[in-house]
Formats: structure tokens, sequence, C-alpha cells
């Protein structure tokens, strides 16, 4: 898939049992028009055949050990073991939407001030009907060549080699690496670059508790990065409600408001109860806690 003098990109994958969802990323990944790439899969302990699924594609393989992992650790890792002068980052549950999606997203990377470049995100038909609202929100239909925000995210998001070797991720985080490390970069006078057309499908299903957990560790980060920022009781109620209600009227318009009426209550509950506990967590997560966000299945 490379060129003789080595790639142009990296395309890093970190994955802990996805034996349902890698066939999906390899195929799409070999239908890209841009091809001068090589893949390196960071695996955390998989047991359910995702490493023979694996061994079987043109991959660097490394491992992590489930003790040592955290989503900046695995990413070093992955990303000391690349030589592209890109690291493109893909989560195991995601597949790109077209053959254009590396092709456009190091599009980006033509402003030479441009540090980091990160795609649109969909769900699937199955999705959680809220998770549906933040991606449309998130990830917008247009694209934003320079970015005022440092939001980032790596489901789908591409940064330059050589800045990730003087800015490593933070391996002590336990979520939000990707907005952490946009924050320092574009202290340095760097941008971070949207592109609507480098998009991905993200498969994410998650019950109540993992979707509790999630945003409770990405809250925990957003309080380090951003000190200065709270989250009260009466922002957990607010928000609850206000969104509960959008997404209420969203569905209605769409027709499938009865069957999705309980379930976006679930998920908006669950992703501000969590917020708040994020915000309100003093003391580092210990190791069993660690456990629960990082394998919520185990």
């Amino acid at each position: 898939m490379t060129d003789a003098g080595g790639p142009r990109a990296s395309i890093v994958i970190r994955c802990h049992n996805e034996v349902e969802h890698l066939p999906k990323l390899f195929s799409e990944l070999k239908r890209q028009t841009f091809r001068d790439y090589e893949v390196v899969v960071v695996d955390s302990g998989s047991d359910d055949g995702t490493l023979e699924i694996v061994e079987n594609e043109d991959v660097i393989l490394r491992h992590i050990e489930k003790e040592e992992f955290s989503f900046g650790r695995s990413l070093n890792i992955g990303c000391d073991s690349a030589s592209g002068d890109f690291l493109v980052f893909i989560s195991a549950h995601c597949y790109p939407e077209d053959e254009y999606w590396l092709e456009n997203l190091l599009d980006g990377f033509d402003d030479d001030k441009v540090a980091a470049v990160y795609g649109k995100q969909r769900g699937i038909p199955e999705s959680h009907f809220s998770e549906q609202q933040i991606l449309r929100r998130w990830f917008p239909e247009h694209s934003v060549p320079r970015q005022e925000n440092p939001f980032s995210n790596n489901a789908n998001n591409a940064v330059r080699r050589s800045l990730w070797q003087e800015f490593p991720y933070d391996e002590s985080l336990t979520g939000l690496e990707d907005v952490a490390w946009a924050f320092k970069v574009m202290r340095h006078g760097w941008w971070v670059s949207y592109r609507a057309d480098a998009g991905v499908v993200h498969v994410h299903n998650e019950s109540p508790s993992q979707t509790r957990n999630r945003y409770r560790r990405e809250a925990i980060t957003f309080q380090k990065v951003f000190p200065d920022e709270h989250f009260s009781a009466w922002d957990f109620l607010r928000l609850s409600v206000r969104n509960v209600i959008a997404d209420w009227s969203v569905a209605a318009r769409e027709g499938v408001l009865i069957r999705n009426l309980w379930p976006i209550v679930r998920f908006r509950v669950a992703q501000f109860a969590g917020t708040y506990q994020g915000f309100h967590t003093r003391r580092p997560p210990s190791s069993e806690l660690k456990q629960r966000f990082y394998y919520p299945g185990s």
C-alpha cells in the first residue's frame, strides 16, 4: 500500500474486542482512492477473535495491557510505531462513508498552519436518537478550514507526525485527549480544521450506564483542561430538560417520537448525570474506576 520511500500516512486503529466491526473497516480502507498508507493496530487485550482478523491483514500490530491502558497511551504506542508524515486515527467501530475519506481528510493539510484535521461522523439507524442529534451538532454538513475552538475527535482525525513528536498525547487523561492536544498546539499558533467531506459511520450503541461513564470520564478531563468551567446540579437539571424537549421535537417532526420517547430521556439523563459526576470528581480515578471507564463490558 506504500511507496518505496515510506508511507505518506499511517492509519492508527485502537481496538479491544472489535471482531464485529473490524472486517467492515478493513474492507473500506482497501477501497480508498489514496493508497500511500500503512496501518498500525494497537490492541488492548482482545479475546473475541479480533487478533485473528488483524493477523490476516497487512498491518503493524502492537499490544498494550489492560492495566496500562489509557487513550493517550495507546495512541502514543501506535504513533511511535508509525512512519507516515501524517497520523490518521479511526476507531475500530467506525468505517469510512466512501472511498474519498482519506484523500479528503489529508487535503486539509494543504494549509501549512493546520495541525489536525478531523472529519464528519454519523451514526447507524440503530444508534440512539439523542446520539445522532449530538453527532449532527458536533459534525455539521459544512467544512471549517480554520476552527476557532480546540474541538476535535480521534474517532476520525489526523495530525502531523512532526507535531505529535513534539507534543505527545497526555497519557494521564481519562478522555478528551484529542481536545487537550488541540488546545495545546493551538496555543503555539496552529489551527484545527474540520472536513465535512471526510465522513465516517460511527457504530455506537451504549447502555445508559456506559453512556454515563463515558461522559463522566470526559468531564474529568474537561475540568482539568479548562479549570474555570463548572457544572452544577442546576446545569444537570436545566440541560437534561432542554435537550430532552429538543430531541422530542425533532423526533416528532421525523415521525419517530413514540418509540424514542423514553430512550431519549434515559440517554440525556445519563449524559448529564455523568457530566455532573465528572466535574465533581476530586480524586484521581482509581484502578477499579478506570476499568469501568475503559472496559465497561468486562
